[in-house]
């Protein structure tokens, strides 16, 4: 894959965010979700390359989302393996609250896992604490074996968790160890993210969220150099005859950050749509918007924080 389908990737989630963003707060999660599906399919249309939706929205009859085995692009080389969520936390968009994003990887054709769409139990850190987590362990024995890897006291450690009641006992036995806690209303994506960035002053992710942002998780810590697991929870027989349609063998099955996004050439964009702790998200001015987008390549390690000015009277249309 070439470099420059990174930024390419890039002007997909900003199209996303921008088409999401003028919803904020009103109200229409559906609405919202809708606009950014609508506006990254059209921004796809642009690229010439030959892609295809592994991790997306749904099947072909949940039409208009982008779903899995969509073919994305020009058609033209190279062929390439999509993973995407147009509106991440599309909550909060509707309810104005913080940290959603909207989200694109890519890795050379066969290199995600095709998840289905059903809970993953997760565990994300840095590359300091990469080879210090094992999901088949205690959360008491993570937490303690990342500690020592980072040369921390346990209680020094700040642990970002969804805000369900799925998670009561997780929190419960997290605090018995004196950990900081930093409970999140949505948005396992960027929390994950921000284990591995330095300055985020996060240090763990653990719970459990959807599978296909598990995906996506990993192939962004493929590029900045973190750890993450994964282990499938399936809700009923249907999901798991469905995900074994989709190739999954072994349902109890610990994945690790290289089963999830394999190879050595996986790039990763998103676009804040609200305002997050990873990045800003879109602020409008008269005649156009501001948007704050991060791009990285797992080849170079390369991260780029992009901020870009939009005039809405020179926009592409994509057609």
């Amino acid at each position: 894959m070439d470099r420059n389908l990174g930024l390419e990737l890039m002007r997909v989630t900003e199209a996303a965010a921008l088409a999401c963003a003028s919803w904020m707060g009103k109200g229409d999660a559906h609405q919202a979700d809708d606009a950014a599906v609508e506006a990254m399919r059209k921004a796809f249309s642009a690229i010439q390359f030959s892609g295809v939706v592994v991790i997306g929205e749904g099947e072909r009859d949940e039409a208009p989302m982008l779903y899995i085995g969509e073919k994305l692009g020009n058609g033209k080389p190279p062929k390439v393996d999509i993973a995407l969520d147009p509106l991440e936390c599309t909550n909060s968009v509707a309810f104005g609250r913080s940290n959603a994003l909207s989200v694109v990887a890519a890795a050379e054709h066969g290199h995600f896992l095709h998840a289905p769409d059903t809970y993953m139990e997760k565990i994300a850190v840095g590359k300091e604490a990469e080879e210090a987590i094992d999901l088949s362990k205690s959360v008491e024995e993570n937490l303690k074996s990342i500690a020592d890897a980072k040369k921390l006291p346990v209680e020094n450690l700040t642990v970002v968790i969804l805000d369900r009641q799925r998670h009561e006992e997780l929190v419960r036995r997290v605090r018995k160890l004196g950990c900081r806690i930093h409970l999140i209303p949505d948005g396992d994506v960027s929390a994950a993210i921000a284990t591995a960035l330095p300055d985020s002053g996060v240090d763990v992710l653990l719970g459990t969220g959807g599978a296909p942002e598990g995906v996506l998780a990993a192939a962004a810590l493929r590029c900045l150099g973190g750890g993450f697991q994964g282990r499938l929870v399936f809700r009923n027989e249907e999901e798991i005859k469905r995900a074994k349609k989709m190739g999954i063998k072994n349902v109890n099955k610990i994945y690790t950050c290289q089963e999830l996004a394999r190879g050595e050439n996986i790039m990763f964009a998103c676009t804040g749509v609200t305002d997050g702790d990873l990045l800003k998200g879109v602020h409008f001015f008269h005649g156009g918007a501001e948007t704050h987008s991060l791009v990285m390549r797992s080849k170079t390690g390369t991260l780029r924080f992009i901020t870009t000015r939009h005039t809405f009277d020179r926009m592409p249309d994509y057609e």
